[in-house]
């Protein structure tokens, strides 16, 4: 497929199965990644790949953030709510979560690194798409509180960007729809 094939027809699938993903497949999304533009090659982005088990690092953050500031955790209706987010990271069978550390130098500016980041998750996901397989970039209120970077070992500097959940597409995709971009361009000539 052909790259602007594959920026055209690229959907988030929200909905796959659970058939494992190859190490290598995995492997050949994240490196991906690392090519992506970044200034001064600061590199950025750190990757956390769950899977089976390992998901649980991601379900058990959900779940105390969702619990975060409630005067009762341990009441049926919180713990229900607690048990609903920490499902949320069985939504597929592997999940990748995708950091920005930005660089301590005083001349990087961190909306720089976290622009790199993003262009690095969007490379993951045309890569994905490319592969035959589906993903949804999810991210949220969650996916910034301090108790995520606490869970995946993140200095408070860094920020978790996104989780991308990938797998089997079990769904059929929508038809894309966006504006014209002559619509949304200003051409500066004079």
């Amino acid at each position: 497929m052909n790259i602007q094939e594959a920026i055209r027809t690229r959907r988030s699938i929200g909905k796959v199965t659970q058939e494992p993903i190859a190490k290598e497949t995995l492997e050949q999304i994240i490196e991906s990644a690392v090519w992506a533009p970044n200034h001064r090659l600061t590199e950025p982005w750190r990757f956390f790949v769950l899977s089976g088990e390992g998901r649980s690092k991601l379900g058990d953050a959900l779940a105390r953030i969702a619990l975060a500031g409630v005067e009762d955790p341990n009441s049926p209706e919180h713990a229900e709510k607690a048990e609903g987010a920490r499902k949320k990271a069985l939504r597929s069978p592997v999940i990748i979560a995708v950091a920005a550390a930005p660089s301590d130098r005083h001349d990087i500016l961190e909306i720089e690194e976290i622009g790199a980041v993003h262009a690095a998750i969007q490379n993951m996901l045309l890569t994905t798409h490319a592969l035959g397989l589906g993903a949804v970039w999810r991210t949220g209120e969650p996916c910034y509180h301090p108790y995520m970077n606490e869970a995946f070992d993140l200095r408070p500097q860094d920020k978790m960007l996104g989780f991308i959940y990938l797998g089997a597409p079990d769904m059929t995709p929508t038809q894309g729809k966006r504006s014209d971009a002559a619509s949304k361009t200003t051409w500066i000539d004079a």
